[in-house]
């Protein structure tokens, strides 16, 4: 299975890439010489690397009949001062909110995800120390 993007410079320094035909516009902050008309690059590694993980974390979850709960991700990525500048740290906290929300299921269930399943992890994985934290109410269970 390959995948396909398609990128089209728009100006300045903005561009509309189309992915699975939906559109995606990139630029740069106005003090690097974009008009600030979307997202930078490479921050869109991390909002791939939870929503890869956060897909899988609900369909795992679900298999397991866990419900009625919240659910989000926090990401935070410390970059190389040295070109090319890539993140070396990468810190994903999973956040889960309700009543009776099992930390055992929760756990498996991102350890799954984190260990296993993602993709995007496991290639960011090369580049980046990953490091997972989970909280259930506020409260830290990561093992």
């Amino acid at each position: 299975m390959s995948s396909k993007v398609t990128m089209q410079w728009t100006g300045g320094m903005s561009f509309d890439a189309e992915v699975n035909g939906h559109h995606l516009i990139m630029d740069l902050d106005v003090a690097s010489g974009g008009q600030d008309s979307g997202p930078r690059p490479k921050p869109l590694l991390l909002a791939a690397l939870s929503g890869c993980s956060g897909m899988d974390v609900v369909s795992i979850l679900e298999k397991m009949r866990v419900e009625n709960y919240k659910f989000h991700v926090d990401m935070e990525a410390d970059s190389t001062s040295e070109h090319p500048i890539v993140y070396h740290t990468i810190r994903m906290n999973f956040h889960f909110t309700g009543e009776n929300v099992p930390a055992d299921k929760v756990i498996k269930a991102v350890t799954l995800s984190t260990e296993k399943y993602c993709g995007v992890g496991a290639m960011l994985k090369r580049a980046a120390n990953i490091i997972v934290r989970i909280y259930i109410n506020n409260e830290d269970v990561t093992p």
